[in-house]
């Protein structure tokens, strides 16, 4: 395989998850009646431009179908990022009425939802069509589409050049990385600001986050390797952030190479130096990735297997992607995790991809009362624990598989 950004052999590995089907591909009650496509789950190095990237097998239409299930309007934490955002950026950029955002992979409106509050002009783009049918109800301007050089220039035509552009958790998510950046070049004023979130797939490492790797994520992605994309395709980095966000992530601010005036941040300098001196620029810090995430595997099904075994209830909570990665290379299956709550409507009474756990709302939780209770998206833990405190009024415990086997009361 040659790398997604610039064409050089893979031959460096990261890890090898064997093989599963599409994260969010969650099955209906005739689905679990049939086959499911699965696909192998194999993470390389590019040891020239330190693009981390999985190996390609899934198409992008096989991923993001119209039945997507992901919403990004159900975290109450995830929507206070989002407003908080819109109030700096508000307040850094001077938006006003005369400014124009575009958010490109809009989802459910989560975001662009308080920039319609504040009156300022707004357009989305989401390829989806259930997400974008969610951020249309908002009354949201939605192009449903997949962004990159053709749909940038079409928005151009149409006047809808951006002083901002907002790219949240998608960069990881496009095949084309060289394609998709190089549209927000072209869409962005000559002065405009482009700001991407993604995490860091230095805390990926560092804190064996494997379970966020999936195929609708095709790139794992450092600023070393940002701001080498980038620059092949007309943006130049002028500032970063890191974020707590998904377990570890970064804001990067750009602007285009040939007529942003901003000046470079200090930070931008520091976290450069901070990833080589972590050796993201040497094929040893990849080489023991495979065996930790095998030790979280192992101590994970033991864990459920000895519960089994002491006739113990295990539910989860939480029918995130990262979720499934987990259970399916761990080979999870509905006697080891009985059933996955959820709060989104679209999820439950649909089954788990791969491992086929049902999925059900929060009354089978109170009714059946199970001894633990996994969350699967460890990231909003605080979260889950705090709207679930009542787990601890039948002596139920949480608890958590990565970074490592944690037990905690309710």
């Amino acid at each position: 395989m040659k790398c997604r950004h610039c064409r050089s052999d893979l031959k460096l590995r990261l890890v090898d998850l064997g093989s599963a089907p599409p994260s969010n591909a969650y099955l209906t009650h005739q689905d679990i009646h049939g086959p499911e496509k699965w696909f192998p789950l194999r993470v390389l190095v590019c040891a020239d431009c330190w693009l981390v990237q999985t190996e390609d097998f899934a198409q992008v239409t096989e991923l993001f179908d119209a039945n997507y299930a992901y919403f990004s309007g159900f975290s109450t934490s995830w929507l206070a990022h989002s407003e908080r955002y819109v109030c700096d950026m508000m307040q850094r950029f001077s938006l006003d009425g005369n400014s124009h955002v575009v958010e490109v992979a809009a989802n459910d409106g989560y975001l662009l939802q308080f920039l319609k509050q504040r009156n300022i002009p707004c357009t989305g783009v989401e390829p989806t069509a259930s997400t974008a049918g969610a951020a249309r109800a908002k009354g949201i301007d939605v192009v449903e589409d997949f962004f990159g050089i053709r749909l940038a220039h079409e928005l151009v035509a149409q006047g809808k050049c951006a002083d901002l552009m907002v790219a949240n958790n998608v960069l990881a998510h496009v095949p084309d990385i060289n394609d998709f950046v190089e549209g927000f070049s072209v869409l962005l004023k000559p002065q405009g600001v482009a700001t991407f979130e993604f995490p860091h797939v230095l805390n990926l490492m560092a804190e064996n986050q494997f379970d966020t790797i999936y195929h609708e994520h095709f790139s794992y992605l450092s600023l070393t390797a940002v701001e080498r994309i980038f620059a092949s395709n007309g943006l130049a980095v002028f500032d970063v952030q890191e974020l707590s966000t998904h377990g570890g992530s970064l804001r990067v601010f750009a602007q285009r190479a040939d007529t942003g005036a901003r000046p470079v941040s200090t930070e931008v300098g520091l976290l450069l130096q901070r990833e080589d001196e972590a050796g993201l620029r040497s094929a040893a810090c990849y080489k023991n990735f495979q065996i930790e995430a095998e030790k979280i595997k192992d101590n994970f099904v033991s864990f459920l297997i000895e519960a089994k075994r002491q006739g113990k209830v295990v539910a989860a909570y939480g029918a995130a992607a990262k979720g499934n990665t987990l259970m399916n290379f761990a080979g999870v299956r509905p006697d080891l995790i009985r059933y996955v709550v959820d709060k989104n409507p679209s999820k439950q009474g649909k089954f788990m991809p791969g491992s086929r756990i049902p999925i059900v709302d929060e009354v089978r939780l109170q009714q059946e009362r199970p001894d633990y209770l996994v969350i699967l998206p460890w990231n909003l833990v605080s979260e889950i624990t705090s709207q679930l405190q009542y787990v601890r009024n039948w002596g139920g415990q949480f608890v958590t598989a990565i970074p490592e086997l944690k037990l905690f009361p309710g």
